[in-house]
């Protein structure tokens, strides 16, 4: 997917872009919204963030936070 203005499908890629994109925001649930946007999907787990991609909702890792 989208990170940075570039297609990739690195995950180092990717969460460096969603973590840059949390401190954007005041909330989870808005940070949730805005990655929609981009094309991902962030559900919180018990091992942290799960990132997946949609439309597919194929998943991509998870985010330790």
């Amino acid at each position: 997917m989208f990170a940075e203005n570039k297609l990739t499908e690195d995950m180092a890629e990717i969460q460096s872009f969603l973590l840059k994109e949390r401190e954007k925001v005041l909330s989870e649930a808005e940070w949730r919204f805005r990655m929609r946007g981009f094309g991902y999907n962030l559900r919180r787990t018990g091992d942290g963030v799960e990132v997946a991609r949609l439309p597919r909702n194929e998943v991509l890792g998870t985010l330790a936070i």
